[in-house]
């Protein structure tokens, strides 16, 4: 096992942290384990633990080429977990997280909510919800006496200001 720092940011060696768990040698203890182990996955080209980690009913819809295209073309630069919880009665559990990668020259935020669920034993990712970025809203300085931004023609003041 390589020494190098592990790609999903825990401060451990590859080796101690997420390489047993994409080579199934050990388990996912938590959503967040298999969810740091999935972004290692990317930055390392391990597209089959992408596959093997999804649970079962979503593997059909599993685009191989797609995640490997993805990965080899992309710059992995870091993986921030912003929340995780767990439901251990119901078996589930939740990690919001941004992925930051370089794609075209371009850096990115991926940034997902993504659901997990615990079976005999193993966690595995269900399903996972993009979390849009807010639009940039750029503040408007407008005079009583300027023309109404909205394109009226009209007095500010005798339009949308009044």
């Amino acid at each position: 096992m390589s020494e190098d720092l592990c790609p999903c940011g825990s401060g451990k060696s590859y080796g101690e942290c997420c390489e047993p768990i994409i080579k199934k040698t050990a388990k996912a203890d938590s959503p967040e384990s298999l969810m740091r182990s999935r972004y290692t996955a990317y930055a390392k080209h391990e597209v089959l633990w992408l596959r093997d980690s999804l649970e079962v009913n979503q593997r059909k819809d599993f685009d191989e080429k797609g995640a490997r295209v993805w990965a080899e073309q992309s710059e992995w630069l870091g993986l921030k977990i912003v929340s995780n919880k767990i439901d251990e009665q119901l078996n589930k559990g939740l990690v919001e997280f941004v992925a930051k990668y370089k794609s075209g020259g371009i850096v990115r935020d991926h940034h997902e909510v993504s659901e997990f669920v615990r079976k005999n034993g193993d966690w595995f990712l269900t399903e996972g919800k993009l979390i849009k970025p807010e639009p940039v809203k750029k503040e408007i300085s407008v005079g009583r006496n300027d023309p109404c931004p909205c394109g009226s023609g009209k007095k500010y003041k005798k339009c949308c200001g009044a």
